[in-house]
């Protein structure tokens, strides 16, 4: 990643959805002492749906290739070894980590979800992002 600096025996971790800065889940990056690193974008090789269901709201990123791909806005957080194996082991089906491929041209482990839980899940790439689809439900419904 070339525009990432992730502090010595610190672990990368990209996150697209709930654990943004300042949405419902980031408090579980910070209390055990990440750090944002940088915001950026993945590679156009992705799609973003509003997985169904989930408690708080969730996204899901699925790989699908140049030719039906986006790029997706992310950010990156530098976790200690113990804090990201501890996150990691309580990451709910139907998400995992998995290796993003960055706009930049660098990799980085983050978040995907599983083919079939975007089956009939609302498709949100156009926005972007996660945090641009919240901006625009919070339009529609003010």
């Amino acid at each position: 990643m070339t525009d990432v600096s992730v502090p010595e025996d610190f672990i990368a971790l990209a996150v697209v959805g709930a654990h943004l800065s300042g949405m419902a889940l980031n408090h579980e990056l910070v209390q055990p002492g990440g750090r944002l690193v940088a915001a950026m974008r993945t590679a156009p090789l992705y799609r973003l749906f509003r997985l169904p269901g989930t408690v708080p709201p969730k996204p899901g990123l699925l790989r699908v290739g140049p030719e039906a791909g986006a790029a997706i806005a992310i950010e990156i957080w530098a976790l200690p070894p113990a804090a990201f194996g501890s996150f990691v082991a309580r990451i709910p089906q139907p998400l995992g980590i998995g290796t993003l491929s960055l706009e930049d041209g660098g990799e980085a482990k983050g978040f995907l979800v599983e083919e079939i839980a975007t089956r009939g899940a609302d498709d949100i790439t156009r926005f972007g992002g996660w945090r641009d689809w919240i901006a625009a439900q919070a339009a529609t419904t003010a």
